[in-house]
């Protein structure tokens, strides 16, 4: 398997270079970690040993180079993602919060890298249900 030599971000996107000389790059919305990151903190990696991972300690973030080799780019047309541009106020940590699921899951499923069950999109129109209730109580 490939090495990576090189990592860099260009254009919302992150790339890397491998030792068989080979360029692959995905969405920074793949790994919402680090597109949450300062520019900085995306800065402070180390290459694994054996070449094949990325860690960002600051961030609590690994990448594996197979996660390169993925050519699905993410869907922006999705329910989920239509509901969070309709209110961009929505504050996505809080929310996966409200649902006791991680905030990278729901950015996921926002950016379409994942695609959530029917029973989980129900959990999450309800959770933006109950706050649309708290804001018409005040």
């Amino acid at each position: 398997m490939a090495k990576i030599e090189r990592l860099w971000f260009e254009s919302n996107r992150i790339w890397i270079k491998t030792d068989d000389e080979q360029v692959l790059n995905r969405p920074l919305e793949v790994f919402p970690t680090l597109l949450d990151a300062t520019e900085e903190q995306r800065m402070m990696y180390k290459i694994g040993r054996c070449g094949d991972d990325i860690r960002w300690e600051c961030i609590d973030e690994d990448i594996h180079i197979s996660s390169f080799f993925v050519t699905e780019e993410p869907n922006y047309n999705n329910e989920i993602a239509l509901i969070f541009n309709k209110f961009p106020q929505l504050n996505i940590s809080e929310v996966a919060r409200s649902m006791g699921i991680h905030k990278s899951l729901l950015a996921k499923y926002i950016y379409g890298i994942k695609r959530p069950s029917e029973q989980r999109k129900t959990q999450i129109k309800e959770v933006l249900r109950n706050l649309g209730q708290e804001l018409i109580a005040i």
